[in-house]
């Protein structure tokens, strides 16, 4: 017989729309597989094999992370193919903090009512954005939540593990005064300070329709640009260069994020000149009268991601991340003091 409850439908859960969900979820996430998938979609874990080759004492980092209130712009524009991307961003752009490769991705969505065609491009999205970070979806959790939430509303969270070998883990005690601060573009204000962004813009489904010249398309396109993904670019300078840390701009932008990066008794000394501010951030100063201070210290200001390297090693860390598709900066460097980050 067939699993199907008349009861549970009319309570609001539908399990028939999850069997088609994850039929038509499944071309997606086949693009994700990677040599370490040992399993597909459908069982009770996501299993994978480890690769330990060339490896002394194996490290796992994992990460986790949601996407945020950046959720308010996909539902009322109802585009929901790149979200996903920014859920797997937001996990494995932290575990490449430690210089760890991601291995595989889970995902779990929440939702009000279960479209299928909705959830398959949710994870259209995650599957996209696994294979930029070359890691495989395992598996995940679609959840309909009738009461908890909007018909047309829902949430979406990620996980991801990673591997390093352990003497090569990223922590920041090689900093020294005079290091190169290395900083990576952005693609926008990817997936951090949208509370604030709503606010500024009162955002709905007309005004996030509006054009806008400064920026090339309309606000919600601008808004809804994918987090992008460092994985790759960065674990090509690892492989490379003499990299000391690394640092993943996101909710607090500077200020709260370069520090992580840097041991005691140093400070960032970062150039505001040294790169062009997307559009996007001038705008949002300018509309919702935002002192500096406060810009640098809740988005990333055009830089993802920032890493520190040998002065001597600058140039060619820059040289390696365009060769691999990076806008990338000499931002600044490593002075003496405690002052965390000096922006000027």
């Amino acid at each position: 017989m067939k699993s199907y409850s008349e009861s549970y439908k009319a309570a609001g859960v539908d399990v028939t729309a999850g069997y088609e969900a994850v039929r038509l979820m499944k071309e997606h996430v086949a693009r994700t597989t990677t040599p370490g998938c040992i399993s597909g979609i459908g069982g009770f874990g996501g299993l994978f094999a480890l690769d330990m080759t060339g490896m002394k004492n194996p490290v796992l980092v994992s990460g986790t992370d949601g996407v945020g209130t950046k959720l308010k712009i996909a539902m009322l524009l109802n585009k929901h193919d790149t979200i996903g991307i920014d859920a797997v961003a937001m996990c494995v752009n932290d575990i490449i903090c430690c210089g760890a490769k991601p291995l595989f991705f889970l995902d779990y969505i929440a939702i009000g009512k279960n479209v299928p065609e909705k959830v398959a491009e949710i994870v259209k999205g995650v599957a996209d954005g696994c294979v930029m970070a070359g890691c495989a979806l395992v598996g995940g959790e679609t959840a309909e939540h009738p009461g908890m939430m909007a018909e047309d509303e829902y949430d979406i969270a990620g996980y991801s593990t990673g591997i390093v070998d352990k003497d090569k883990i990223l922590d920041s005690s090689s900093v020294k005064p005079g290091d190169a601060i290395i900083g990576i573009a952005s693609s926008g204000v990817h997936s951090n300070g949208f509370s604030l962004v709503r606010k500024v813009f009162n955002v709905n489904e007309q005004n996030l329709k509006t054009f806008y010249p400064e920026l090339g398309t309309s606000l919600g396109e601008a808004l809804l640009t994918p987090t992008r993904i460092y994985v790759k670019p960065v674990l090509e300078v690892i492989s490379k260069l003499n990299v000391k840390s690394i640092s993943h701009i996101t909710g607090g932008g500077f200020y709260e994020n370069i520090p992580r990066a840097l041991p005691d008794g140093i400070t960032a000394k970062i150039s505001k000149n040294s790169y062009e501010v997307p559009a996007i951030f001038k705008l949002l100063q300018q509309a919702g009268n935002i002192p500096e201070h406060d810009m640098y210290n809740t988005f990333n200001m055009g830089i993802g991601m920032m890493m520190v390297v040998d002065k001597a090693d600058a140039d060619k860390a820059v040289e390696i991340l365009k060769q691999n598709g990076e806008n990338a900066f000499v931002i600044g460097e490593t002075i003496s003091g405690n002052d965390g980050v000096i922006i000027e």
